[in-house]
């Protein structure tokens, strides 16, 4: 019984693999045409550690949030001068003056937090839309140089384990971009 079973089962899967195998064979050739597989590798942190044009927009933006912190210190002690003074007139003025004053102290206070907060919101802003301007060029770049060496498929050099030399085009991505 147990044998017949086997015989059964083992029949049953002959057909079925030799009728799909035979499906496969006799289905019509599909008139895509193949397309030739060419790599290029490129290197995305190398490109933006060594660009000039990101550098320059990190040094502006540094110089910038300097001067910016400049500025806020200034404000800051300017309201550690007020507090101490608002401290040294709670004894003198009535208790109306002195919650008076103490309001106007806090609106200086919050006045100056959203300075700090819109300062640096445009600091973060120029820097997106720099980077953007030069992310822009950089692909344009690869799809210049993709399309003269008839490249099908640009990858990151992160997610590659071994490349020839022949396939990274790291360098002179990072020459056109500093050119122009």
């Amino acid at each position: 019984m147990f044998f017949r079973r086997s015989i059964w089962l083992t029949s049953l899967f002959a057909i079925l693999f030799t009728g799909s195998a035979y499906a496969q064979q006799t289905q019509a050739p599909t008139a895509t045409p193949e397309i030739p597989l060419r790599i290029i590798i490129l290197s995305l942190d190398d490109i933006r550690r060594q660009s000039i044009a990101i550098k320059d927009i990190r040094q502006q933006i540094t110089e910038f949030r300097k001067g910016f912190q400049v500025g806020i210190q200034k404000e800051e002690d300017s309201l550690r001068v007020a507090n101490k003074e608002l401290a040294k007139k709670r004894t003198i003025l009535s208790p109306e003056a002195f919650a008076k004053e103490r309001r106007q102290f806090e609106q200086r206070v919050v006045g100056v937090q959203k300075l700090v907060q819109k300062r640096k919101r445009q600091l973060d802003q120029a820097q997106i839309e720099a980077m953007l301007k030069v992310e822009a060029k950089l692909n344009q770049i690869i799809a210049d140089i993709a399309q003269r060496r008839k490249a099908t498929m640009v990858l990151r050099r992160k997610l590659t384990v071994l490349v020839a030399s022949g396939f990274d085009v790291t360098a002179e991505i990072l020459v056109r971009l500093n050119k122009e």
